[in-house]
């Protein structure tokens, strides 16, 4: 008979539950090993049907090595695995474990793609690149306040001017340069990283003939398309175009209960950094003037912003731009600007 094992998985250890017919047969704890765990299912559970757990820091490891053990793993969608486990009285670690493979033999869990470590490399690469960013701007408006304070007023300048401009107004304060000085040379220090980081990004889009693809649409840079085509991975893993809107949570949220029936917010699920660097993308979209932005996408969103305004017309240009850049990675084929009605 099949075996159902549900992992409630954590830094250290993970409680293991396995369920055959409707019964728990076994559970325990071992320490948050893979292969320690393939070990343990295959002693208790010698024909598995399926292995559960939920998405958390360490699913993408502990999916590649379970399934590398030839173990039938799923990683299934943790907001709403906790729904179900929620109900029980009491909330520990084996209950949690057990539930979960309640969910793998029912079968009523949501399972979600775990994307390849390739992937998570890019996606890591650019995430500590934007980290390194937000570090920057905040050391930048932190100099700027501190100077402020005692009457120095920084003009307005990046990079380079920035730094010269700065030391410009130390000049004759040694107290405050004592300060301000280091604050400086970590921040200089930070943009030589960021720039580091920024010739991996480009090196990597220059060898991804997906990324190369998605940059002949006005307004899409190689970090946004890098970060796209890792977040992808294949347009197989998707049925239509459509349906990549949704899954970055651009497409607006439904209530319905009775006589009531209403559309909300955009639901703003799935990956935040692409879903606001394609927000970025669709301003820069509708704002750029050259002839070379000109497109049926553009005019498209030019009278959406006429008629529900300028952030409304972004969102929906940014759904737009996820629907027709999975299209261009099915087919292969580049941006058409004069090409077909705006759905």
């Amino acid at each position: 008979m099949c075996q159902h094992i549900g992992l409630d998985v954590s830094l250290k250890d993970t409680a293991i539950a396995i369920r055959q017919d409707g019964k728990r047969i076994w559970r325990g704890k071992c320490p948050s090993d893979p292969k320690d765990i393939a070990q343990i299912i295959r002693k208790h559970a010698p024909d598995p049907e399926r292995v559960v757990f939920e998405t958390g820091p360490l699913a993408t490891w502990f999916f590649h090595a379970l399934t590398a053990e030839g173990l039938p793993t799923v990683c299934i969608e943790a907001r709403h695995a906790q729904k179900i486990l929620g109900e029980t009285l009491n909330k520990t670690d084996a209950n949690d474990a057990d539930g979960l493979a309640h969910l793998a033999e029912t079968g009523f869990y949501k399972a979600v793609r775990v994307k390849s470590f390739d992937a998570m490399l890019v996606r890591t690469l650019i995430g500590a690149r934007s980290q390194l960013l937000t570090i920057t701007t905040q050391l930048t408006n932190q100099i700027r306040g501190v100077l402020k304070t005692f009457g120095l007023i920084v003009p307005k300048g990046i990079g380079s001017v920035f730094d010269f401009n700065v030391r410009g107004l130390l000049e004759g304060q040694a107290q405050l340069g004592q300060i301000i000085l280091p604050l400086l040379e970590v921040w200089r220090e930070v943009r030589e990283r960021v720039a580091i980081l920024t010739r991996h990004v480009l090196a990597a889009a220059r060898q991804s003939s997906h990324a190369k693809l998605l940059m002949t649409i006005p307004g899409i840079g190689a970090i946004t398309a890098m970060s796209y085509v890792a977040a992808i991975e294949a347009p197989e893993n998707f049925k239509n175009s459509r349906s990549v809107g949704a899954w970055l949570g651009l497409t607006t949220r439904r209530y319905q209960s009775g006589e009531v029936d209403f559309n909300g917010h955009i639901s703003r699920r799935g990956d935040t950094r692409l879903r606001g660097l394609l927000y970025e993308a669709a301003t820069a979209l509708l704002t750029r003037t050259s002839a070379a932005t000109e497109s049926q996408l553009k005019t498209w969103g030019l009278q959406l912003r006429e008629r529900l305004g300028f952030k409304r017309a972004a969102v929906a240009v940014a759904r737009k731009l996820a629907v027709i850049m999975h299209t261009m990675l099915k087919t292969g084929e580049s941006f058409n600007p004069s090409a077909g009605e705006i759905a």
